[in-house]
């Protein structure tokens, strides 16, 4: 199954907008994710991935409500699969 799921940005790079990057935590797994599609996003903003893009963001309460719904149904042992 491919879901969108939160993270919080942990620390960004790179000064062009199309190959800007973040370092995501999802509930401490960290990944490498394109902040392309959400130019307004900083550390500390929580953001919606798909793919290894975010696209869009969304409030910490929310966040926090997806990552418990994702715990419940055992979705969240995808995210360790694969390299950071």
């Amino acid at each position: 199954m491919c879901l969108a799921v939160p993270g919080k940005i942990e620390s960004v790079s790179g000064d062009d907008p199309l190959l800007r990057t973040g370092r995501v935590n999802f509930g401490g797994i960290i990944k490498e994710v394109n902040l392309a599609y959400v130019p307004e996003a900083n550390v500390g903003d929580y953001v919606i991935v798909h793919v290894g893009f975010a696209i869009s963001t969304l409030d910490e309460q929310e966040a926090q409500r997806v990552f418990g719904y994702l715990r419940e149904m055992d979705e969240l042992k995808e995210l360790e699969q694969g390299s950071p």
